[in-house]
């Protein structure tokens, strides 16, 4: 299938539902797509199914034998029978659509497959027994269903454990945001710098340029003020209200009070249990329910120190979701008040560096390492890459590391690749080189892995000093990455 112009990139996840749609195999197969809301699912999907002449039905809340007459009207018109269709139960609605790959493999999308489920539990069991390997219906049929839905809590345990639909499925395709690189272009943002920052507040989903922002992308850094007043602060855009309802639209989120403190808390910089617990005035062991729901749901997302296992800290997954608990949420009032908001974010600059810009800053680097760097910079392939404190005995101190690069074990340790600073706003030089030195001499001492072609990096989101410069070119081990080297434009 060609992709259409009007999609950009997500040319993996068009390749994936072309091989699974196109499949001449016989026998109907069934896929999931799942996703966070803003992604372009929908678009996607219905792309796919209009370039092969495919079924679309999308889903809305409603009670199930109101789902039931929709679905029987979508497929009448789909199809054009003799006679319309007028569906008693799901089982004959499911075996329908088996019948429309008699001929040739037919996509036929579901979306939004949760709001049917929802009221209709059996769902799940019902395609498990339509899917039978050895039932007629099924190996007289290539019809390519695919169930879509963005509550990632409930579509995550749709092929887990002991789900009905477990072996069943023969694609599982998550659709997630756009790197930093592709929102980049995709906003159409050549600066590097500025690029970062609308990143560390939308993310990479393509809708909140589309549809939220109605195509404004800031000219420039002198723009940039003005950019954030006029739409993610602005209480007549999308934009100003949908950090709150990417969290009501969780089904399994019913009082969402805790979660909203929980979040507070992290985007508040207590990112250990222990610390949102202290926060909250909790016990530990009351917000660990909330915390695995949210998890779940794609909203916040455990890193663990890779030097001490057992302490893990946790990040808001979602930009703009981190945007609004440090900035928006605690002047909300005001916000909601026309005309505040250059007021309001004049006041809450010093707070989008520290909270948000600096720590989203850190997690570009992380990713940039695991997934863009050249793999000889390291000496190696990462296996994982992610952050840690170091203890200094000598000191009774910790040092903190922003990007932590880890090798695959090859009978014996496993090596520590690379260690690196994110600095975003500070100049890097001798000392923060001098840092990284002492900090590989404590890992090497503690024994735990193998330091001998650790590379030192620092990250430069304001750039290097002389020094700095100076002791790159005469040093192999020392590698500096400035801003464009993280966005492919060195």
């Amino acid at each position: 299938m060609d992709k259409p112009t009007e999609i950009f990139d997500r040319e993996y996840e068009w390749s994936a539902l072309t091989r699974f749609i196109t499949d001449a195999q016989p026998g109907a197969t069934l896929g999931v797509v799942s996703g966070r809301r803003r992604q372009g699912k929908t678009f996607l999907l219905d792309a796919a199914c209009r370039a092969a002449g495919g079924f679309y039905f999308g889903a809305t809340e409603a009670a199930d034998a109101e789902s039931l007459r929709r679905f029987s009207a979508a497929l009448t018109d789909y199809s054009r029978p003799a006679t319309p269709y007028h569906f008693a139960h799901w089982s004959e609605a499911i075996d329908a659509l088996l019948a429309l790959g008699a001929e040739r493999p037919l996509p036929v999308v579901i979306d939004e497959f949760p709001y049917l489920a929802k009221v209709n539990p059996e769902l799940p069991s019902l395609l498990q027994e339509a899917f039978r390997p050895l039932r007629d219906q099924r190996t007289a049929s290539r019809t390519r269903l695919l169930l879509c839905g963005s509550a990632l809590s409930f579509m995550g345990k749709l092929l887990a454990g002991n789900a009905p639909l477990r072996g069943r499925s023969g694609l599982d395709l998550l659709v997630r945001p756009l790197d930093h690189r592709l929102a980049a272009e995709f906003w159409g943002i050549a600066d590097p710098r500025l690029a970062l920052m609308v990143h560390a507040i939308v993310g990479g989903t393509p809708a909140y340029r589309r549809e939220f922002a109605r195509g404004d992308s800031p000219a420039d850094m002198a723009d940039f003020d003005d950019w954030v007043v006029r739409t993610v602060l602005n209480p007549e855009t999308p934009l100003f209200r949908e950090a709150r309802y990417l969290l009501a639209e969780e089904p399994d989120l019913r009082d969402t009070t805790l979660y909203l403190s929980v979040l507070g808390a992290v985007a508040d910089g207590n990112a250990t249990r222990g610390g949102m617990a202290g926060y909250l005035e909790r016990k530990a062991t009351d917000i660990a329910h909330p915390i695995n729901v949210l998890e779940d749901a794609g909203l916040l997302r455990r890193d663990a120190d890779v030097f001490r296992e057992n302490r893990p800290t946790y990040r808001i997954a979602e930009p703009l979701i981190a945007f609004y608990h440090a900035i928006m949420r605690p002047v909300w009032d005001q916000l909601e008040r026309p005309g505040s908001a250059n007021r309001v974010w004049q006041a809450s600059r010093r707070r989008f560096v520290s909270n948000v810009l600096g720590p989203h800053f850190e997690q570009v680097c992380r990713d940039w390492a695991l997934h863009h760097a050249e793999h000889d910079l390291f000496g190696g392939l990462p296996a994982r890459v992610g952050h840690g404190t170091v203890h200094d005995p000598a000191t009774r101190t910790g040092h903190e590391i922003d990007v932590a690069v880890i090798g695959v074990a090859d009978h014996g340790k496993a090596p520590l690749l690379a260690i690196g600073e994110a600095e975003w706003n500070d100049t890097m030089g001798a000392a923060h080189i001098d840092r990284l030195r002492h900090i590989r001499d404590l890992i090497t001492r503690a024994g735990r892995y193998d330091t001998s072609q650790t590379k030192l990096i620092c990250f430069g989101g304001a750039g290097f000093n002389d020094k700095a410069r100076q002791a790159a070119t005469s040093s192999s081990e020392l590698h500096l990455v400035g801003l464009p080297a993280l966005y492919g434009r060195n």
